[in-house]
């Protein structure tokens, strides 16, 4: 008879594995750690970014490169929110970290509407704090714990609701080109991910200002990538690498792609591009 917790803890090996090496692959493909970084990994507390910062720490033992791992968390003072927790947990691990204390809750709450939706304020304010610790502690890459499912909900965001062809890329510059954002994340899968979280066991901290409200556009896309995922497997890896094999000249982007200077006899470069990114277009319309 087979052990239970044997079998357990091999299919945690096997998670943690997969976990890591989506993260290795991710760093190693976009260069996002280089020696010396002081990285600022951005803690929630919430199932990604413990996650992430969990298998920033175990890679960092076997990384070819050394660098420093800074947790940093931002109190917006929401009512009700257990400030011990995430200091207690960290304390309990070892890790350097700082609690940034702003209150945005209240900006938040004054000035959008009952029952409109709060993320972009929200996102703004969280944003400015955290980029400006940055800047002022010598932080040289700051963590982010998107990964591949909210990259996918980000891209069809914008194409339902934007009208642009953008997501969030796994390496960022910031606007003022003072912070570069990494997310190292990227290439996971949130499913596992809630794995990984439910058999470390984190003390979560649930967002009771935006994460709660259910009827977010998010939330939709979110409802809509999990439909798919479970009547086509597949899916979803297809078209994040679709992503990664975009073709300019087979869009519409005067911006991006000189359709106007266009010659007979000369190559665009993309041919091979071309057919990666229509084989995604496909699978999106079936």
């Amino acid at each position: 008879m087979s052990d239970p917790d044997q079998k357990s803890r091999t299919q945690f090996n096997k998670l943690q594995k997969r976990l890591r090496h989506a993260v290795g692959d991710a760093i190693a493909d976009y260069n996002m750690i280089e020696n010396g970084d002081k990285i600022m990994v951005c803690l929630s507390g919430g199932k990604d970014s413990y996650t992430l910062l969990d298998i920033l720490l175990n890679l960092r033992k076997t990384a070819p490169v050394e660098f420093e791992l800074v947790a940093v968390n931002l109190d917006q003072k929401q009512p009700g929110f257990p400030e011990h927790v995430l200091p207690e947990y960290l304390e309990s691990i070892g890790v350097p970290y700082h609690i940034i204390e702003r209150d945005t809750y209240s900006i938040v709450k004054r000035i959008i509407p009952e029952g409109s939706t709060t993320c972009g304020l929200c996102s703004r304010l969280r944003r400015g704090a955290l980029y400006g610790y940055a800047e002022a502690n010598g932080i040289t890459k700051i963590a982010l714990g998107h990964h591949r499912d909210d990259i996918l909900e980000t891209f069809f965001l914008n194409i339902f609701y934007g009208g642009k062809l953008k997501a969030m890329p796994p390496k960022l510059l910031s606007d003022d080109r003072k912070n570069i954002v990494i997310r190292p994340l990227a290439y996971c899968r949130e499913k596992d991910i809630e794995r990984f979280a439910a058999f470390k066991k984190f003390p979560i901290i649930p967002c009771n200002l935006c994460g709660s409200q259910e009827n977010l556009q998010r939330q939709a896309m979110k409802v809509m990538l999990k439909g798919w995922d479970k009547q086509f497997p597949g899916r979803l890896e297809t078209i994040f690498t679709s992503l990664q094999n975009v073709a300019p000249s087979q869009l519409a982007d005067t911006q991006l792609f000189d359709f106007a200077g266009l010659k007979r006899g000369e190559s665009t470069g993309e041919e091979e591009q071309v057919i990666s990114f229509n084989a995604g277009l496909d699978i999106l319309a079936q």
